[in-house]
């Protein structure tokens, strides 16, 4: 066996835990992070991550504090509105239309679009550019042994790692969550969520699309151009033997089912990437934080895709994290530091969580009068203007 140490061990080596790592490092921490696989960053390499990730107003100041900003700008698609069809009616065609507009509460756009296999790509480069921090990948954590001073935890090569903060990324099975003995509970909704890229004849014009029907909605998020080619991101939520039948469709019948679910709003689709499928659930860990330890991203929460809230939520997990540690760089991963997390996110983690589920529950209905209900609420909601910019406010995260 080997020792080693440093300030932060990060556990997981997804989106999250990159950036994490990033952040902590450009701060002047010595980083390890660690994860069993290494990340995938070429987008035809088999298990590119093709989905994609909105980016909301407040994340940009973490990816600027983890120096990512401006690798990452020339990429983005900004989303200047959002808007809610509902498509609930006897015909798939929309019945009700409702425009957000981040003009009305900001001068930016709600947020930039992009896909995360270029996150992880870039998030990778910019750690080779930090000679405090060090990916390792191929290996993952397996043990934790913590005392008031240090956490020792054990790696799958056999190597001993003293830290004095371990924060787990390691997703919704977290490995250093579960060594804790930090319990969770989780609601299963019976979806799974298909993800892919599509182009398409008529421009998005950067507007983020969600429309609502039965089983879950399905969202068409701005991408760049495709080699000239107006592009979205999809995620399509359903039930899961449906979704998991879509996953193995011919193409042709594929586009054409994801035509006409999309209400043909942009036209015919054509697919441009693989699919990818994943499980929709909600999960929530008791507890932020345990003794030298911190949780981040799905190992704390776990949230179905509706209004771009997963990955953001997790980045403000990072931006807590790091502004406690600069605030007292003596006092890295002590009680005093972990508690004040826990109390700063537990509370906002908890009414994302729960407004979510109640989100998702109601783009499942399938009875009529449930959907006109549904298109109903929408409605009323988006007439009363503090109550919609109210909204607009917390879905950026700024409220």
């Amino acid at each position: 066996m080997s020792d080693k140490s440093c300030d932060v061990l990060v556990s997981g080596g997804g989106i999250a835990g990159l950036t994490a790592a990033a952040a902590l490092g450009t701060a002047g921490f010595d980083v390890l992070c660690v994860d069993p696989a290494p990340p995938v960053i070429d987008p035809n390499a088999k298990g590119a991550d093709m989905r994609s990730t909105a980016m909301l107003q407040p994340a940009k100041g973490v990816l600027q504090s983890a120096g990512l900003w401006d690798r990452l700008a020339p990429h983005a698609a900004p989303l200047q509105v959002m808007r809610i069809i509902d498509a609930g009616g006897d015909v798939a065609e929309p019945r009700l239309t409702r425009d957000f507009n981040a003009s009305e509460v900001s001068d930016l756009p709600f947020g930039w679009n992009f896909p995360n296999w270029l996150l992880r790509r870039e998030t990778v480069a910019r750690l080779d550019e930090l000679p405090n921090v060090t990916l390792l990948t191929d290996t993952g954590t397996k043990t934790l042994f913590t005392r008031e001073n240090e956490a020792r935890v054990g790696l799958s090569d056999g190597t001993r790692v003293r830290c004095r903060l371990v924060v787990a990324a390691d997703g919704r099975h977290s490995q250093m969550r579960q060594a804790a003995g930090i319990q969770t509970r989780t609601t299963r909704y019976g979806q799974k969520a298909l993800a892919f890229a599509v182009t398409h004849s008529i421009p998005h014009e950067n507007v983020s699309t969600e429309i609502h029907r039965t089983g879950g909605p399905f969202t068409l998020v701005p991408l760049p151009d495709r080699s000239g080619i107006p592009s979205s991101a999809i995620v399509w939520m359903d039930e899961g033997s449906l979704s998991q039948s879509r996953m193995t469709m011919d193409v042709s019948a594929f586009e054409e089912e994801i035509s006409a679910r999309s209400c043909h709003i942009f036209g015919p689709l054509k697919l441009s990437s693989p699919r990818t499928i994943w499980p929709n659930n909600s999960q929530k860990a008791a507890r932020l934080c345990s003794e030298r330890l911190a949780l981040i991203a799905e190992a704390a929460h776990v949230v179905p895709p509706i209004g771009a809230q997963g990955l953001n939520m997790s980045l403000t997990d990072t931006a807590t994290l790091l502004s406690l540690a600069l605030e007292r760089p003596n006092g890295l991963g002590d009680r005093q530091m972990l508690d004040a997390y826990h109390t700063a996110r537990y509370k906002d983690i908890s009414l994302r969580v729960q407004g979510i589920d109640i989100l998702n529950r109601a783009s499942q209905v399938s009875a009529p009068l449930l959907r006109d209900a549904r298109a109903a609420g929408l409605s009323a909601l988006y007439a009363m203007g503090p109550v919609r910019k109210t909204l607009m406010q917390m879905g950026l995260g700024v409220k």
